[in-house]
């Protein structure tokens, strides 16, 4: 085959509106695609995306190359998901299919963010848009805004946080505490922007869909992530109740942010660190029943412990200079030298696990090289 016209449905309309499973391969099975499309949803772009990869079909048959038509599909939750999707589905047409060139078709910029992907596989002739035409009346602005605010991806970044900001007034009014509105408002707002601004929701739907099928194959690893979670959950809560007692007894004037972050840490770090331990457990435990190696969850199970002692060493002793510690630790003296035990331990403890890594790393390494010495030969 010399060219393969590609069509990209990025946020997977042909599976979630007209219950197609993609690739679709061929020029009859890709108009019944876009039929089914155009009925379930007359409006959506992607109709004419597929109808206009048909066209540059026929033009490029009409000149006598041999040219044949795909369109995949990714995922609702746009992003990593739906771009691994689309890759898998291209990496196993091209196994089956030997392709010189391809021409790119999409309806816009978004699915425009895939010709990388594509060109890392084949070489790409040309990327073609389709833009559709419209009439005066749609394009009003009540139509514009109204199928803006329709789209879950433009909705979900508008609407959710005003609906925190309003939620989180109304539970302050309920308290009796309006004061205390605006700074709920504000982290609220403030961690939703920090959450889309560094792409955790990418990572999190990522790690959602991980789980879930960690769920269905019955593994331990759904079991120790949900455990996990629990955990960081009550050591959240756990850390946020003692430092409301002395925020609330003195202030945080009184105190001052240091100290009141260092009892958060100090009363929930050995939390947090079970929580992670738990989650790698759960993860070696399905690694080694699957017979793949785990000296990298192991050193990453002893560097948590390290990551642990140093923060509750420094910790404690910040909050033993502040007079907030009881028993032994509350000497400055002692509590110093414990932060110097802490760090000792923990560098200890981070060196065995770089060297039981490495250690294993090597004959790991040798035996993946023996392996595909054995494939060429073969």
């Amino acid at each position: 085959m010399q060219t393969l016209v590609i069509c990209i449905d990025r946020d997977n309309d042909l599976g979630e509106k007209a219950k197609m499973s993609t690739p679709i391969v061929g020029r009859e099975a890709n108009v019944q695609a876009a039929v089914a499309l155009g009925i379930a949803d007359p409006e959506d772009s992607d109709t004419n995306t597929i109808f206009g990869g048909i066209r540059i079909l026929d033009e490029l048959r009409a000149k006598g190359v041999d040219a044949e038509i795909v369109s995949f599909a990714g995922d609702k939750n746009v992003g990593v998901i739906s771009d691994q999707k689309i890759a898998e589905q291209l990496e196993l047409y091209l196994r089956m299919n030997e392709v010189q060139r391809a021409v790119f078709v999409s309806d816009g910029a978004e699915d425009e963010t895939l010709v990388p992907i594509v060109q890392s596989r084949m070489k790409i002739d040309s990327v073609k848009r389709i833009v559709v035409m419209q009439s005066e009346n749609l394009e009003s602005t009540y139509y514009i805004l109204k199928h803006a605010f329709s789209d879950p991806k433009i909705s979900q970044t508008f609407f959710v946080p005003l609906g925190l900001a309003f939620l989180i007034y109304a539970i302050f009014l309920l308290a009796r505490y309006p004061e205390g509105a605006v700074v709920g408002i504000l982290a609220a707002v403030g961690l939703y922007m920090l959450y889309r601004g560094f792409g955790l929701d990418d990572i999190v739907a990522l790690e959602k869909e991980k789980l879930w099928d960690a769920f269905l194959e019955q593994r331990m690893v759904f079991i120790s992530y949900t455990a996990a979670l629990l955990v960081s959950l009550v050591a959240t809560v756990y850390g946020a109740m003692e430092v409301w007692k002395l925020y609330s007894a003195e202030g945080v004037w009184y105190h001052g942010t240091l100290t009141l972050i260092s009892v958060f840490v100090n009363v929930s770090i050995w939390w947090y660190a079970a929580a992670l331990l738990l989650a790698d457990m759960g993860k070696i435990f399905d690694l080694k029943t699957d017979g793949r190696p785990i000296y990298r969850n192991i050193s990453i199970s002893l560097f948590v412990i390290a990551t642990g002692l140093l923060f509750w060493g420094a910790s404690t002793y910040i909050l033993a200079a502040a007079s907030l510690s009881d028993g032994l630790l509350s000497d400055p003296t002692i509590a110093l030298q414990y932060f110097v035990y802490s760090i000792v331990i923990a560098v200890l403890i981070a060196l065995a696990g770089i060297k039981y890594s490495l250690s294993n790393q090597i004959p790991e390494n040798e035996k993946r090289a023996r392996g595909r010495k054995n494939k060429k030969i073969a």
